[in-house]
């Protein structure tokens, strides 16, 4: 079966976000009330598994071992049947 997998990819609350301060002093500057940004990356991935489950496994995987650095980072897995 074929599912949507979303893999949501944020740095961890004690890691420095140098992007996420540049973008919130520039909405800052253009008015918008602000008070803090954190950047982070939103991953798609059309996979194929037996099931739901083997999906989860297949994408956790892919989160740890490629899509995310664990060392600084935090990633959360959705899937959608297609």
């Amino acid at each position: 079966m074929k599912y949507l997998a979303t893999v949501e990819v944020t740095l961890r609350p004690s890691v420095l976000d140098p992007a996420g301060v540049a973008v919130a002093q520039g909405l800052t500057q253009m008015g918008y009330p602000v008070a803090a940004v954190r950047v982070g990356k939103l991953i798609r991935l059309e996979v194929d598994a037996q099931d739901e489950a083997a999906a989860q496994i297949l994408v956790q995987q892919m989160g740890e071992q490629v899509l995310s650095n664990p060392v600084i980072e935090n990633f959360r897995v959705a899937l959608t049947p297609l």
